[in-house]
């Protein structure tokens, strides 16, 4: 069965390392135009291109597939099944009727929840206690398709988006191997997704980062959670902004915002409805510290 693999971020490439090293035949790799990072704007290649050319497969990177030229780029490959896995780009019904099987998808989350860009943070933001991976047929619908399989997990009250991510990029890859294994067995299920079950998770940014401490203490440290590593919370203390990157949720009681005392562990916060401690933190400027190492170099005030 010919496997025509897009993807772009770590996600992805741990994804296509799975599927190659359990023998499937990957013909092409796309993934994003190579992008400038770093100070120094030198031109970086995603984690699925450095997968795809240590394994000899061909990769194209087209911006998107607007020109017929691009389209039979791909119908060249003469794939049975794209898989695609975060690639980034919106796929036209053109490409999507290229594959001789479908066109399927990894998706970061317990599908009709969470349906788009930032699925697995919104889940860490709304304080859920479950998430998971599915693996759908794709459609012209954002994450719209049917649904062929599933793959749960819980939650850690403690664990970052980040983390919960390193943990759904291996139960992906393991799902999306067996749904390719199925397709060349030639026994796929389909369940229609149900539509009033549907809900969001649209794009982070920046603006989202202020901590707002008039929300209870499990809002905020879910609020802190979901946005690491990106954008990262942040909050105010004696005319500097600093980025939160760990909370537990503790016991306490006062202002939303006042501090209540320094321990042994970190900076104790309150808020409308209990109190957070504050465990790492980094100043505008400099690095990451747990809180106690911090502030025995910049005592606060009284």
């Amino acid at each position: 069965m010919r496997v025509v693999f897009m993807g772009t971020p770590d996600i992805a490439a741990t994804c296509l390392k799975k599927i190659l090293a359990d023998g499937f035949e990957v013909v092409g790799v796309y993934t994003q135009p190579d992008r400038p990072k770093g100070r120094g704007m030198k031109l970086v290649c995603s984690p699925v291109k450095e997968v795809a050319l240590a394994a000899g497969i061909p990769v194209f990177q087209p911006e998107n597939f607007r020109e017929e030229e691009t389209v039979e780029q791909l119908r060249a490959l003469k794939p049975d099944v794209c898989a695609v896995v975060a690639y980034g780009r919106i796929l036209p019904q053109k490409v999507l009727d290229v594959p001789t099987k479908a066109c399927i998808n990894i998706h970061a989350s317990l599908l009709p929840q969470y349906r788009g860009s930032a699925p697995y943070q919104w889940a860490v933001l709304d304080g859920q206690k479950e998430t998971g991976v599915t693996a759908m047929y794709l459609c012209r619908e954002m994450d719209a398709g049917d649904i062929i399989d599933v793959a749960r997990t819980p939650i850690g009250e403690n664990e970052t988006a980040g983390e919960l991510l390193d943990r759904l990029a291996v139960l992906g890859a393991d799902l999306l191997s067996k749904t390719l294994s199925r397709f060349a067995a030639g026994d796929v299920p389909r369940t229609p997704q149900d539509p009033s079950q549907v809900t969001y998770a649209p794009l982070l940014d920046k603006t989202m980062s202020p901590i707002d401490w008039t929300k209870s203490a499990w809002q905020v440290h879910n609020h802190v959670r979901g946005l690491h590593p990106w954008p990262v919370a942040t909050m105010e203390l004696e005319g500097r902004t600093f980025k939160v990157h760990d909370t537990r949720v503790a016991e306490g009681s006062g202002k939303p915002g006042e501090i209540l005392g320094l321990t042994k562990t970190g900076l104790l916060v309150a808020c409308g409805e209990g109190a957070v401690e504050i465990t790492a933190l980094q100043a505008e400027g400099g690095k990451r510290m747990s809180a106690p190492d911090y502030f025995r170099g910049h005592p606060l005030k009284a």
